[in-house]
């Protein structure tokens, strides 16, 4: 059997991280999570997942560009996808691609929508 990919969720928001596990892991994904921006980093080099779903806005801010700059410093073809509740905004005024993002998931998160995204960045 094919071993799980690893997601890591960084998020402060356990309403969204918990639908998120549920999501994840009735799709066949190993999920860790943090609820900490600040402890986003040291989380991927201790985990080492497949792929960083991040919050924007958490202790601060900016909070999820700071983290996902950290992240890609070390990790630069890790694929990180941003969470926000204005998402679409964001995409849409903001190159995120340069703030270290390879897309944007608009909160609420549809299931589908996440999942089909997640095994295309993956291509599983």
């Amino acid at each position: 059997m094919a071993q799980k990919k690893k997601i890591l969720v960084i998020d402060d928001d356990p309403d969204i991280t918990d639908s998120i596990k549920v999501i994840l892991e009735k799709n066949n994904f190993e999920v860790n999570i943090v609820r900490e921006g600040k402890k986003g980093a040291e989380a991927v080099d201790k985990n080492k997942p497949d792929l960083v779903l991040c919050d924007m806005m958490m202790e601060e801010v900016d909070t999820g560009t700071k983290v996902a700059q950290e992240i890609k410093k070390k990790h630069s073809a890790l694929p990180i996808f941003l969470l926000s509740s204005i998402g679409t905004a964001t995409a849409s005024n903001v190159e995120i691609q340069k703030l270290g993002f390879n897309g944007v998931f608009q909160k609420p998160i549809y299931p589908e929508q996440l999942i089909s995204t997640i095994k295309k960045a993956l291509k599983i």
